[in-house]
């Protein structure tokens, strides 16, 4: 778990920095920013979608993925719940922002192989390489986004924390069915959210990414049904 730690603190001060340097950047450069950040994320979530093997497959879960997301309104939902919480440190429009930094950071910086990978690699074998990379990464991420986007970004500390320790935790039970291959094709399915999380900061799209969540189970059932035949 000292990797996690690591990298939740690194989140943390990241943060703190981008708060500091926020204050200072006028509107103009911090959209000039925005637009630059935007642009890295789709080049990050084209990255990692055009490496799938199994397009087909990827189809196949992001359209069940979105039909269970829209029929339970999660992006809704989602933000309405975390707009709650942020409203008792900002008023409405501040706590939208807030609510919107916490869930593009969050989906950024734990979305993808790394996280996985990683975190199996510390738990199983205490190879923290990977965790201590990932960490410098979010950590400069922690400092753009917060600059542009924030002190919602602060929440991404927690969900890393829980969500990269819980793999770590239970790395031993769950490693068995986590294959190379379901890795790839769950950061693929994870790469295309963050390239509509691009596209969005771009202003080109208005996609609710948060409907697509489920695209992430769905697409290792897929996997193992395929597998089966």
């Amino acid at each position: 778990m000292f990797a996690v730690i690591v990298n939740t603190v690194a989140i943390i001060i990241g943060v703190l920095i981008g708060l500091v340097l926020r204050k200072g950047i006028p509107q103009r450069i911090s959209d000039a920013i925005m637009e630059a950040l935007g642009l890295c994320t789709v080049v990050i979530g084209i990255q990692g979608t055009i490496v799938e093997k199994n397009i087909l497959l990827l189809i196949v879960a992001v359209v069940i993925g979105v039909f269970i997301g829209k029929l339970c309104d999660l992006d809704g939902r989602i933000n309405r719940a975390a707009a709650r919480i942020t409203a008792h440190f900002a008023g409405a429009g501040e706590a939208a922002r807030m609510a919107n930094a916490f869930v593009t950071s969050c989906l950024i910086m734990n979305v993808g192989a790394m996280v996985i990978v990683g975190s199996l690699n510390a738990g199983l074998r205490a190879d923290f390489a990977m965790l201590y990379t990932k960490s410098l990464l979010d950590f400069v991420s922690g400092i753009m986004f917060t600059a542009t986007m924030g002190i919602g970004v602060m929440g991404s500390a927690a969900f890393t924390f829980f969500f990269q320790g819980g793999i770590v935790l239970l790395a031993e039970y769950i490693s068995p069915f986590l294959s190379d291959e379901l890795i790839a094709e769950i950061s693929s399915t994870g790469c295309l959210l963050i390239l509509a999380i691009g596209l969005n900061m771009l202003n080109l799209t208005k996609i609710k990414v948060l409907d697509y969540l489920p695209s992430l189970l769905v697409a290792p059932v897929l996997y193992w049904i395929f597998a089966g035949f």
